[in-house]
């Protein structure tokens, strides 16, 4: 191969790994296989070798090279790189709202809108291109000056080394529809190419996805090393190690959020579109135009929620004032932008003592270690206790009976200890030991391989069973009212019931001679249990108690196959084509279905009157999008069936009235609370009759 040849050769492999490149980390499709990718960088790499005046900075193979560096060098911002305040309410996002409008006219304040993306937790960088090569790349230091990083940031495959060309952007963003936007960027330059544009500034943080941090935690451990502490501290220390080969083993990523530069953008939004289409890898699939404050309240309590349908870690969402004009107006108070805020998850924390760990056994078998706590108030609630999770998260946290330590309550989920505060330590702590029976009933345990968590295998251990029973009489089960645990106790104890479909056998005479029980309650329970011989496949599945299988899941399994038979039929193939279920999932419900025992527990289900009805389906969505909280007690229906009614013609609902409330169902002997914060922010409030109504 001559060089003519070889030069020719050169820029059409650069040309095809950098359009792989871009699909597979900036659009998320995988043209071809990761190793085809490699080969044709190898072959790259060889001809760059052979024929090394052809290399260019831009080049693949330029991602990884050089030598440590001794130091870093400073870099000066061309803007300062500012940080957000925070706001952890719906009052101090309306506090920041009504500063903000003193500081504009009347027309400006009509033309708020917001822009709103989730708040990376990573490390912050700068990238600046010079006719369109990646010249340096930075970390957000003191916001006046970072330090160069430009090597590291090369090593990340989802960072540009060059952005698209002009004339691809430009026939992009008219497919899009902005074609004001491509109008702007053809005037910035007379010329097609990026090339002729001196300098462009983007900004972005540098993450490691939560699958990849597992991995590099995995490689650490098999290394006989410390895993790392978080995904936030391992990008940090990763873009500030002084040889980029370690930073290129680190498996990082980078999303760029923000356009420095001027090519003609009018919004924060459209800031967000030109960087996707110039090839920088955006979080834009997961950001939202938010026209109001409301909409920025649901979009918060949407990823509150979901955040764990996120690949990365996040602690919020990022607000920003989507028109330009506007956001720059109100200009910067001490080292943040007046128009942005990060509007911050709830996460509360507080220290206390460990004064004991016990272990409970849960109706799967697992073994749980729980924190018995020195009763501590945390978010106005008082809590005295807090999951351990596993033996491996007890040696993570090293916390040992006695400690001080810190625990953490994010909105509903069950306190956990967040850290452990050694300096405390006055020597007497005693260190946990696992138990290696069953507490309960003193079988064996076992760890299975793969897993974290022990669990007793005695299939008739009373804490399994009976803990299998509270389930299945659930709310999102069978959902068997006045069947409380105390009585399922009793009834196990007593030796009336062995397995749930024994319930439905139980007459009011069995239940009369038992303690505490006068014949209108027995007749009252059994007319209960009676009552809920029908049920949709949904709560059924859910009903059985299968490892990993929540309500959601046990929808989705219903929906797709359709019927019990179906679905005890199913392959660990099939399973696993329904939506989010994995191979871990599908194993669980294919090992569930092939265990005697279980088959005989559904034949006796079927045996005892047990029915599997179809779910009810209303066309009609009346209630969409509308939010419900109910106070006070219903004389037509139970507070679940007004719930499940509401659910079925497409509402939501909710425990507590916020701002995003439509209607309160008041019933008899309201709450007040409820009442005084409906008054408050101007929540309807509606009788049951009216409730009816609606429904009707």
């Amino acid at each position: 191969m001559n060089k003519a040849e070889a030069k020719k050769r050169i820029e059409k492999l650069r040309e095809l790994i950098n359009k792989y490149r871009y699909s597979r980390h900036v659009l998320d499709k995988e043209l071809v296989p990761i190793e085809v990718e490699d080969s044709l960088k190898k072959e790259l790499f060889d001809l760059e070798q052979k024929f090394p005046e052809f290399i260019t900075p831009d080049s693949p193979t330029q991602r990884v090279g050089g030598k440590p560096l001794e130091k870093f060098e400073k870099v000066k911002h061309p803007e300062p790189m500012l940080s957000f305040n925070d706001a952890f309410s719906e009052e101090d996002m309306e506090d920041w709202l009504e500063r903000n409008s003193k500081l504009l006219t009347k027309d400006e304040i009509s033309k708020i809108d917001f822009y709103c993306e989730p708040k990376l937790d990573g490390l912050a960088i700068e990238l600046i291109y010079e006719n369109g090569i990646l010249k340096t790349g930075s970390t957000r230091g003191d916001g006046i000056l970072g330090e160069d990083v430009t090597q590291n940031l090369k090593t990340i495959e989802s960072v540009p080394l060059k952005l698209r060309e002009f004339d691809e952007a430009v026939k992009d963003l008219e497919k899009a529809g902005l074609k004001k936007i491509a109008e702007n960027i053809k005037k910035i330059t007379t010329h097609k190419r990026i090339s002729d544009l001196k300098e462009v500034v983007v900004r972005g943080e540098a993450i490691i996805t939560k699958k990849d941090f597992e991995k590099v935690n995995k490689e650490q451990i098999k290394a006989g090393l410390s895993p790392y502490a978080n995904p936030r501290n391992l990008a940090a220390g990763s873009i500030r190690q002084l040889d980029p080969k370690i930073t290129a083993k680190r498996r990082l990523d980078v999303n760029i959020y923000d356009l420095i530069s001027d090519l003609g953008q009018e919004t924060h939004e459209e800031e967000h579109k030109i960087l996707h289409i110039l090839g920088s890898k955006t979080n834009n699939k997961y950001s939202k135009y938010c026209k109001n404050l409301n909409e920025v309240f649901d979009f918060h309590q949407y990823w509150y929620k979901n955040r764990e349908k996120l690949p990365y870690e996040i602690d919020g969402i990022v607000v920003q004032i989507n028109k330009n004009k506007i956001f720059k107006k109100l200009g910067v108070v001490g080292k943040a932008p007046r128009g942005a805020i990060a509007y911050k998850f709830p996460l509360k924390q507080a220290t206390t003592i460990v004064e004991d760990i016990k272990v409970q056994v849960g109706r799967t078998g697992a073994l749980t270690p729980v924190a018995y706590l020195k009763s501590v108030q945390v978010g106005g609630v008082t809590i005295s206790r807090a999951t351990l999770h596993n033996e491996d998260e007890i040696k993570r946290l090293g916390v040992k009976i006695g400690d001080t330590v810190v625990v953490g309550r994010a909105g509903d989920v069950i306190p956990e200890i967040v850290k452990v505060l050694p300096e405390l330590r006055t020597g007497k702590e005693k260190k946990f030991k696992f138990p290696q029976k069953c507490p309960v009933c003193g079988g064996k345990v076992i760890r299975p391989p793969g897993e974290a968590i022990w669990r007793c295998i005695n299939p008739k251990c009373f804490a399994r069973q009976r803990k299998y029973f509270y389930h299945f009489i659930s709310k999102g089960a069978f959902d068997i009212v006045g069947l409380g645990p105390k009585i399922v106790d009793q009834l196990i104890e007593e030796g009336l019931v062995q397995d749930p479909s024994d319930l439905f056998e139980l007459k009011e005479g069995d239940l009369v001679p038992l303690e505490r029980f006068a014949e209108k309650k027995a007749k009252n329970i059994i007319e209960a249990i009676q009552g809920r011989k029908k049920i949709t496949l949904a709560r059924f599945i859910y009903a059985l108690g299968i490892r990993n299988v929540g309500e959601e899941t046990a929808r989705d399994l219903a929906e797709y196959f359709g019927s019990l038979e179906k679905l005890r039929k199913a392959s660990r193939e099939d399973l696993e084509k329904v939506m989010d279920i994995g191979p871990v999932v599908a194993e669980s419900i294919y090992e569930w279905f092939h265990q005697k025992r279980n088959l005989e527990f559904l034949e006796k289900l079927k045996k005892v009157g047990v029915e599997i009805v179809a779910e009810k389906k209303v066309k009609a969505q009346p209630l969409k999008g509308k939010v419900f909280v109910l106070t006070g007690g219903l004389e037509s229906m139970t507070r679940e069936e007004a719930k499940e009614k509401i659910r079925l013609l497409g509402g939501e609902t909710s425990e507590s009235v916020s701002r995003r409330t439509d209607y309160l169902v008041v019933g008899k002997e309201p709450g007040s609370t409820k009442l005084e914060k409906a008054k408050k922010f101007g929540v309807k409030t509606i009788t049951e009759k009216e409730f009816l109504s609606l429904l009707k």
